[in-house]
């Protein structure tokens, strides 16, 4: 006779611990990049970059044609080799060929990545730093916040760089907005007591949300918003000379998009608590 005590079975515990949105989000950013890169000819590929990535001199074309001059002259004098300057010419004469704004290249350069690392590092950041906000907020609240962030940082990155024939891509700028708005209640003390030994992720989140002084007043909050900004702009500054990346990293969608999602979370807070 088996005299082991007949335990309970544990809880099951799912593979990815993260809301479905959040799931949904990072799954949806690998398929297009795995299907950009294994499925695509170059043909579409380049057609695919050219009518969803965000090129801000397109945009600077169409609302004021006066200054293709000054597009044509700014492709000509960015740095690169010979061939890497030759195509950003043909594409800005390309541009003011055919000028048109492409609104939707506001959201849809955030599908669009450069390579698989770029793709694997903004699903890590949007994993850790969406999750809180989707359990907060809710999916379309978690959306909103997200594609708010994204637009904001391709305004500031068009408005501090117009005459770029860069094509912006990869889900940075929303990343950003979106670790800003965590950042906004995962540094407060929960409400009510939390039982000793559980774990960070289960713990309950405040109801009210900290104001900006009471925030700056936190220090655990104030050293990651420092932390954030300097590594921001460093990283945007040093990536090229450095190697730590092929393309200048595009610090102000970073900061457009972090400063959006800082300012737009106590919004759609209210509103969905309403």
């Amino acid at each position: 006779m088996d005299a082991t005590p007949d335990f309970p079975r544990p809880p099951r515990v799912p593979v990815f611990n993260m809301p479905a949105v959040v799931t949904a989000s990072v799954g949806l950013m690998v398929l297009i990049h795995a299907v950009r890169v294994l499925l695509l000819p170059d043909s579409w590929d380049i057609t695919v970059l050219v009518d969803l990535a965000l090129v801000p001199a397109r945009w600077t074309a169409a609302l004021d044609p006066d200054r293709g001059a000054d597009i044509l002259r700014a492709a000509a004098e960015a740095q690169g080799g010979f061939l890497e300057v030759e195509a950003r010419k043909a594409f800005a004469a390309y541009i003011l060929a055919e000028p048109g704004a492409m609104p939707w290249t506001f959201a849809t350069y955030a599908l669009l990545h450069g390579s698989w690392t770029h793709v694997l590092l903004n699903g890590v950041w949007l994993a850790a730093f969406g999750t809180p906000v989707a359990r907060r907020c809710g999916a379309w609240r978690y959306g909103a916040i997200a594609l708010v962030s994204t637009v904001a940082g391709a305004a500031l990155h068009v408005a501090l760089d117009p005459l770029s024939t860069v094509p912006l891509i990869g889900a940075s700028a929303g990343v950003s907005g979106l670790m800003a708005a965590a950042v906004r209640f995962a540094f407060q003390p929960p409400d009510g007591p939390v039982a000793p030994g559980t774990p960070p992720w289960q713990r309950p989140v405040a109801t009210r949300l900290q104001t900006i002084p009471e925030l700056l007043r936190n220090r655990a909050a104030t050293v990651f918003l420092v932390i954030w900004l300097v590594t921001n702009l460093l990283f945007g500054i040093m990536a090229v000379p450095f190697g730590i990346s092929e393309s200048a990293v595009a610090w102000d969608a970073h900061l457009g998009g972090f400063v959006a999602g800082f300012l737009a979370l106590p919004l759609l807070d209210r509103l969905g608590r309403r």
